[in-house]
């Protein structure tokens, strides 16, 4: 009973959060889905620079409760990096939101700027195969405050889901693909089962 109570003060949480529309608790189907959708996502190359390791989904993937949530415009991302590019174990890449610093970089030589993706070191990409040695594009776990301060809440993290499980949530949200609108993941455990 007191569990039940939390997964509706979570979802009350998620709700008040700017630019969030609806919201669903994934049941343990929805959860072996989307572990094979992200399973297949990873082997796909990402932005043409290497292959994916959404690290958010699969953290949250193993929390005790997990909510899909809508997101608008209006909804303002996790402070980054969002997306950090890997080579041979170190971090050679990752967004900025900082339109200043992202400036900068595109004055620097030895640097490449995609977007918002800074790569640090041009020299990775003449060094990597994208068979035997690709980038590894990495979406890491991000925290969320607003479900951590939920009594009985522990270990509350987000997620940018792939394009395939964003599409299947928007499906199960019964959700058109309109431009700005897309997807987010919270998983948390309850307190008891914390350290």
């Amino acid at each position: 009973m007191e569990q039940n109570k939390t997964i509706e003060d979570v979802k009350k949480s998620i709700m008040e959060i700017k630019g969030v529309g609806k919201t669903l608790l994934i049941d343990d189907n929805d959860r072996d889905i989307i572990r094979e959708l992200e399973k297949k996502a990873d082997e796909m190359t990402l932005m043409g620079l290497g292959r994916g390791d959404n690290k958010g989904v699969k953290k949250v993937l193993e929390k005790d409760v997990i909510f899909a949530f809508m997101t608008d415009m209006e909804y303002r991302w996790p402070e980054g990096p969002n997306v950090i590019l890997m080579h041979d174990g170190c971090v050679v890449g990752e967004d900025l939101d900082d339109e200043e610093k992202l400036e900068e970089m595109r004055t620097c030589k030895d640097k490449l700027v995609i977007g918002n993706i800074v790569i640090y070191d041009t020299d990775v990409l003449k060094k990597m195969d994208k068979k035997t040695n690709p980038l590894v594009v990495v979406l890491p776990p991000k925290p969320c405050n607003e479900v951590e301060c939920v009594e009985n809440v522990c270990n509350a993290v987000l997620a940018s889901p792939s394009p395939p499980s964003d599409e299947f949530l928007k499906g199960k949200m019964g959700l058109d693909n309109l431009h700005g609108t897309g997807t987010f993941l919270l998983g948390f455990d309850f307190d008891s089962s914390c350290e």
